[in-house]
């Protein structure tokens, strides 16, 4: 077994270790970076006993590491800049399933600072349980997992006041407004988001599809049950991205990984600049009235 020594390295780019997973396993060699722990990717099930890795669990560490790349800078300007709590930076990551996410982000960053906290959270019960029995057997103190909703944790006891990064890697539906919702409660600098399923507009945009034929050709764009779920999750993400605006966040919107690799391949990161475009809570106004969605308003794009 190897052990987790420490990394010291703040390159975002992946450095040869030692290849992974052998020519039996007919997917070649991925670079490992020094001091990541092979127990923990055997424990994740990405490699397997002897450390082969297979094409699917391959396909899915590719992209964690590629979502990482992303989030380690924002770490690292918020280490620079000395913006993280007292008990350093704090990142709470929603809908985090078996934490995938959660435990790459301890290994390859907050395991060399020993400061930081990372907060799983997950409604899954058996997958929370589980996560604290991996974090115990690694060592991993610094990891709490939660058996919460998206949208309770916000106002749990159980995370503090201010969270500097919320991810959410594929919440689904209105899981990753709920994300948006808590990490403007908890002001955070940084929010990274993929969403996922943004089945809420498409549900709203079909319900009012006849009248709406009636009314505009534009309705044309979404008269096929097809066309409506692809149109309705573009709106969806369109309009988060303006409400992230509207609420004094900068916003970059980029593709996560190939289309090989996922379809649901939307990346948004957010960064707190506290400036709230006005133009962008007019145009958020203007398409929710457009499509018919202003009910939408009083829920998920309540603006302050």
């Amino acid at each position: 077994m190897e052990t987790n020594s420490t990394n010291q390295s703040g390159d975002s780019e992946f450095r040869a270790k030692k290849p992974v997973g052998s020519q039996a396993s007919g997917v070649g060699a991925l670079e490992l970076r020094p001091g990541q722990s092979i127990e923990l990717l055997k424990e994740l099930h990405i490699l397997t006993r002897d450390g082969k890795l297979n094409q699917d669990s391959r396909r899915k560490l590719k992209q964690v590491y590629h979502l990482y790349q992303f989030i380690e800078k924002l770490l690292l300007e918020l280490t620079d800049k000395a913006a993280g709590s007292e008990g350093g930076i704090t990142l709470a990551d929603h809908g985090a399933g078996k934490s995938y996410l959660g435990f790459i982000i301890h290994d390859l960053f907050f395991k060399a600072r020993q400061t930081g906290h990372i907060y799983g959270i997950e409604t899954r019960p058996e997958l929370v349980q589980k996560s604290r029995e991996l974090a115990a057997r690694l060592g991993f103190e610094r990891m709490s997992f939660l058996n919460l909703s998206v949208a309770d944790s916000a106002r749990s006891d159980e995370l503090p006041e201010r969270v500097d990064v919320v991810t959410a890697l594929h919440a689904c539906d209105t899981a990753t407004d709920d994300a948006i919702a808590f990490g403007l409660q908890k002001h955070a600098q940084f929010m990274v988001l993929v969403p996922c399923c943004q089945a809420e507009v498409a549900r709203c945009l079909n319900e009012h599809k006849a009248l709406s034929l009636s009314s505009t050709p534009l309705a044309e764009l979404w008269r096929h049950p097809l066309h409506t779920r692809e149109l309705g999750s573009q709106i969806t993400n369109v309009l988060r991205c303006l409400y992230l605006e509207a609420s004094g966040y900068q916003v970059t919107v980029t593709e996560l990984v190939g289309w090989e690799h996922s379809m649901k391949n939307e990346l948004i990161i957010a960064r707190y600049s506290g400036r709230k475009k006005r133009s962008a809570a007019e145009r958020l106004s203007a398409i929710l009235e457009e499509f018919g969605l202003t009910d939408l308003l009083e829920t998920r794009f309540t603006l302050q």
